[in-house]
């Protein structure tokens, strides 16, 4: 039987990108070493992060004034680095509230910042960005690209504007278009659409460096990253190479434009079943719906239980909403196929027939 996961965090991989890894723990590049034994100041492991970070900037776009950090510590890290590589003294900081992460994110801020909620959401949609309190004095504003515990996804950018825009992008970086130039500073954890948990990608432009606390550890100093390439500390390599197995995939398979089109391709066939008739309802609402995070509901709990159950015995794992919110949720990252949704589509029609 087939078994397809539907994880929020770490996501399924490409089957290939799997056999790869297997393969580099075992005997990397012909070395006689295993990937998981290379030492990270010299040689081989330099050649893979000074790849990964070329595959990453050609992939995106990245303009040559914006350095690209490989850190540890998750995006839940940088939720306190923020403030304090960026804030400066004196200054408050933006935070947009339209879900689970980013009220995550500036209860973190608020311990070491000023933070002033300049728009909320309402638990189904998110704030226009037009509506936005915005500042022109703040030291950057925040906001979180997709709500993976709400299933809701900003579909277009805010306008530029004088202060910073920071983004936590852990959901969907790499899975559509993107204007790197429009934003001050990106991150994102890995572990969603570009490998395994461990590695916290922040993509930041060169004038924002310079401007971290003095009592900011070296290791979370995005200036002293900078300049020593990601290497002030031990990166997670592992998880380095994950990434860049990933990256490689995308290039082979399309690049970003392809990632775009399989995502869209993958949500819709599931929001097609869900809105067939009331059987499955999909809270968010529509121009907000995530593409990335397909979060449902069923008539009562008990129903929800047994879909869970039946799904799981027939080879489909994590489906389980949030735990704060409950339901359930598909996450649809890059490395789920579109065979593991088209398998879910077909069982939950199936259910439906049995069960409704």
């Amino acid at each position: 039987m087939a078994v397809y996961s539907f994880a929020s965090g770490p996501s399924a991989l490409p089957r290939e990108v799997v056999a790869e890894l297997a393969s580099d723990v075992g005997n990397y590049g012909g070395s006689e070493l295993s990937a998981l034994e290379l030492p990270f100041s010299e040689g081989v492991f330099s050649d893979i992060l000074a790849e990964t970070e070329c595959d990453l900037r050609a992939l995106l776009g990245v303009p040559p004034n914006y350095r690209v950090l490989f850190l540890q510590g998750g995006a839940s890290a940088q939720f306190a680095l923020l403030p304090m590589n960026l804030l400066g003294r004196g200054r408050h900081c933006e935070y947009v509230l339209g879900g689970h992460w980013s009220r995550r994110a500036a209860a973190e801020a608020s311990r070491a910042a000023d933070v002033w909620v300049i728009a909320s959401g309402d638990g189904r949609s998110l704030p226009d960005p037009k509506s936005w309190r915005r500042s022109s004095d703040a030291a950057y504003c925040h906001y979180t690209t997709n709500e993976t515990a709400d299933g809701l996804q900003f579909h277009t950018l805010p306008d530029p504007f004088d202060v910073p825009l920071v983004s936590d992008m852990t959901a969907d970086l790499l899975t559509r278009g993107l204007s790197v130039e429009r934003f001050g500073l990106i991150y994102a954890s890995a572990q969603k659409n570009l490998g395994a948990a461990g590695l916290t990608l922040v993509i930041v432009r060169e004038d924002l460096l310079g401007r971290a606390r003095r009592d900011t550890p070296a290791p979370f100093d995005y200036t002293r990253q900078a300049e020593a390439a990601s290497k002030i500390n031990t990166p997670p390599t592992f998880s380095v190479l994950i990434a860049h197995r990933m990256l490689r995939w995308l290039q082979n398979n399309g690049g970003v434009v392809a990632a775009e089109r399989r995502s869209k391709a993958k949500c819709e066939k599931l929001y097609e079943v869900i809105d067939r008739d009331d059987f499955y309802c999909c809270p968010a609402s529509l121009p907000h719906r995530s593409r990335l995070n397909v979060c449902f509901r069923l008539s009562s709990p008990r129903l929800e239980e047994m879909f869970l159950d039946e799904a799981k015995a027939n080879g489909f794992v994590h489906l389980n909403g949030h735990r704060d919110v409950g339901g359930i949720r598909a996450s649809l990252y890059n490395g789920v196929s579109e065979q593991a949704v088209d398998a879910l589509v077909a069982f939950m029609t199936n259910f439906k027939l049995r069960r409704g």
